[in-house]
């Protein structure tokens, strides 16, 4: 099952991508918009991502991911991380290149004695895993 995530795909990711974001559904969340991190992982196919030459065009471009969150939080206030997360994560897996995706969110400054709060999803096509 995850065994071909491993050996036939390639993974990308993008970490610590932080974002001022309207989201919460608690009164303390509401009208400002608070630091909300996303981290990425995406598996794409190793047949179909091996560079010969040496171009952008032959690989899933890290910039897909940025703006795939960058258009999604310019839409507005959303309540959850989770539906955040759901959303999100299905966009990514609408990329031809992407077969598989996991994505994190986390608040880093919601509560004074833990580092963070956050959600986690993972998916793939079917047929992947």
């Amino acid at each position: 099952m995850m065994d071909s995530l491993l050996t036939q795909h390639r993974r990308l990711f993008l970490r610590g991508y932080t974002l001022p974001v309207h989201i919460g559904v608690h009164d303390f969340e509401q009208g400002a918009p608070q630091r909300l991190v996303f981290n990425v992982d995406l598996w794409v196919r190793l047949e179909d991502t091996r560079p010969s030459q040496d171009a952008l065009h032959e690989v899933v471009d890290y910039d897909f991911v940025r703006e795939v969150i960058r258009a999604r939080i310019a839409q507005g206030h959303i309540g959850l991380q989770d539906t955040l997360c759901d959303e999100l994560l299905a966009t990514l897996l609408t990329h031809p290149g992407v077969q598989a995706a996991r994505l994190t969110t986390h608040k880093p400054d919601v509560y004074p004695d833990c580092d963070a709060v956050g959600v986690e999803v993972f998916g793939a096509k079917p047929g992947v895993c």
